[in-house]
């Protein structure tokens, strides 16, 4: 017995406790955020719910995503397995007419719960209130938004699964089960939208909150300038940091009404780290790495852990402090278990975006961040209709069109080309700016690295490229919206690849 909760000791034998008391399991998951808040060290703005997690739980500082984009991070978090080992590590892949099928030792994790006797939901967590924070219906209709089947939350899994692993959007009707529920967070994407949008969502905050961040006190990465259009995302990012805390604050506020608050295991996580240029879709550690936020019965209160994790984990530990048995395939790993050796190693993978091809691989050391570029004589911010339709990356790329970034914006967004390989001794380097692949002193490291990842990739049978086939059959999809940006990206794509480039 792994969770020294779910038994007690009676003559020398353990015997479960009833079904009743079998902890509930509740999963934050969160859009396009990173560790910005408080109890990671941000401090232009409070998360007082977070980090009440944080306080009354345990907190993980270096949480790694196995995926820096949504579909392919769900996809791993939900089965806890690489997306790489069963097939669905491109970006909302089998969408169209050719289909990705898990193989049959896999399962997703509600479905195991759900076969264990608890009641799965996946959802916003309140009754009244969607995943923004907004009344159900707002600026729907009003026969879609009363529907049960329009409160679900969030999956874009990229495999086939069946819809009945879910038994409601919410877990008010229950009945005696205990219950394991997903609340789905709309999170960084709250601040997205053009401009009217992005005004509406300030005048948001400014109504629930109090006040808005200021652009001007923001912090930036180095390799951003301090242009006013990308200081005015970043502090609408950062109230959207601040209205994700009153949702959390709210379904732990609905938890204690309801007596449920000590019985119920909680995870907070997000699904990859900003949507920014060098964030989301990459695997620095702007973009992978994650707040990870554990909370419930047997878990140390107060507790920071520094050892390396990977999202993949919560499926694992979950189930165990359910007293689920962990398939023996899975790759997540319970990091609550007496058993438990913590990782020497973190790895990640980026692969097709939309309708842009990419495959990028990488290992996290205790000091070393290694990553590996398989499209070298591309540029990093290849042409992207999602992306490049963000004003953030709009204006990046008319300052660089006009010849006014600073050299490190040049040098690590805009190079024509890319380095096969960047090392990075990242806990120094915080922000990933030195590459020393081509450094002489760190050739031993390097080249432990690169053999470290060739053998991950080995064992865990990384599926590699996409066929032509099967991206043929997903673009036949994106074709659909009749958007001239994403023809030309796939024809740029196609011309590439014959290219060898």
């Amino acid at each position: 017995m792994k969770h020294p909760l779910l038994a007690i000791l009676l003559s020398g034998f353990a015997i479960r406790i009833s079904a009743a008391a079998q902890p509930n399991i509740l999963w934050f998951v969160v859009d396009d955020m990173s560790a910005h808040f408080s109890c990671y060290g941000e401090t232009l703005i409070q998360t007082p719910a977070v980090d009440r997690l944080a306080a009354e739980g345990t907190r993980f500082t270096r949480a790694y995503v196995t995926a820096p984009v949504c579909s392919a991070c769900r996809s791993a978090l939900i089965t806890g397995m690489y997306q790489t080992t069963i097939g669905a590590h491109h970006h909302r892949s089998g969408r169209g007419e050719l289909k990705i099928h898990l193989p049959e030792d896999v399962a997703p994790v509600p479905a195991l719960f759900q076969k264990s006797g608890y009641f799965t939901c996946i959802g916003s967590g309140l009754t009244d209130l969607d995943f923004r924070g907004l009344p159900f219906g707002a600026a729907k209709g009003k026969k879609k938004a009363a529907s049960s089947q329009a409160r679900l939350g969030k999956t874009d899994y990229n495999f086939e699964w069946d819809a009945a692993i879910y038994d409601s959007h919410d877990w008010a009707a229950r009945g005696a089960k205990p219950f394991f529920m997903q609340v789905q967070l709309h999170g960084g994407k709250l601040r997205e939208g053009d401009a009217p949008q992005r005004e509406a969502f300030h005048q948001r905050v400014i109504a629930e909150l109090g006040s808005a961040t200021d652009p001007q006190k923001v912090t930036l990465p180095p390799y951003y300038p301090r242009d006013p259009v990308l200081l005015e995302d970043w502090a609408l990012y950062l109230d959207s940091v601040r209205l994700t805390d009153l949702h959390v604050s709210r379904v732990i506020a609905r938890l204690e009404k309801e007596g449920l608050l000590e019985n119920t295991l909680i995870i907070f996580m997000t699904d990859h780290g900003i949507s920014h240029a060098r964030g989301k879709q990459f695997l620095y550690d702007e973009g992978a790495r994650i707040p990870f936020i554990v909370r419930g019965p047997g878990i140390p209160k107060g507790g920071t852990r520094t050892d390396l994790i990977e999202q993949i984990d919560m499926a694992a530990l979950s189930l165990a402090a359910a007293d689920i048995p962990i398939p023996a395939k899975m790759q997540g790993r319970d990091i609550f278990g007496r058993d438990y050796k913590a990782r020497d190693a973190a790895f990640a993978a980026r692969d097709r975006c939309d309708e842009t091809v990419e495959r990028l691989r990488s290992v996290r050391t205790d000091r070393f961040l290694y990553i590996r570029n398989f499209y070298p004589q591309r540029p990093l911010l290849q042409p992207c209709a999602y992306k490049d339709g963000k004003a953030i990356v709009q204006r990046l790329r008319s300052l660089h069109e006009a010849g006014k970034l600073p050299s490190i914006s040049e040098d690590l967004l805009f190079s024509p080309t890319r380095a096969p390989e960047e090392f990075y001794e990242y806990q120094d380097d915080r922000y990933q700016l030195v590459n020393l692949a081509a450094n002489p002193d760190f050739r031993t490291q390097l080249e432990s690295h690169r053999a470290r990842l060739d053998q991950w990739m080995a064992d865990t049978h990384d599926q590699g490229p996409e066929s032509e086939a099967m991206y043929d059959s997903d673009m036949a999809e994106y074709l659909k919206k009749k958007s001239p940006e994403v023809v030309n990206n796939i024809a740029l794509m196609k011309r590439w690849a014959k290219e060898g480039k």
